[in-house]
């Protein structure tokens, strides 16, 4: 069964940092897109960043200059770094793959696995 496990979120302050991991499991994710989507109520689930099999990144413009995204394809682990987090991050979020590119994936389109999500919350 293909699993993906969020670690790392939390609570933080304005102005910190946090590393949300997801761990996958059940097929070889190398030649997969993965990503983070990321929910706030009242909004639509959103594609905040992403990374394709050939290592292409892709930000939405509020994870744009704080975010990083990367993957470890030995571990099958994908990876959000953030720095100087702000009260908007706030949310769930939820880690994705799928064989479709990120554009399709963007769309919420095509064969996509999710994890549970995590919650990040970030005060003032």
């Amino acid at each position: 069964q293909v699993q993906l496990l969020e670690s790392g979120g939390g609570l933080v302050q304005a102005g910190g940092s946090l590393s949300l991991s997801c761990a996958a499991s059940g097929r070889t994710f190398s030649d997969y897109t993965m990503g983070w989507f990321r929910q706030v109520p009242g909004k639509m689930r959103a594609l905040f960043a992403a990374i394709g099999s050939d290592g292409t990144q892709y930000y939405a413009d509020s994870a744009k200059g704080r975010f990083t995204i990367s993957r470890d394809n030995a571990r099958n682990t994908l990876y959000l770094e953030s720095k100087n987090l702000k009260p908007e991050d706030t949310g769930v979020y939820r880690c994705a793959a799928g064989p479709e590119p990120i554009t399709t994936m963007a769309e919420g389109a095509g064969l996509i696995y999710w994890g549970q999500g995590i919650q990040v919350t970030v005060s003032s």
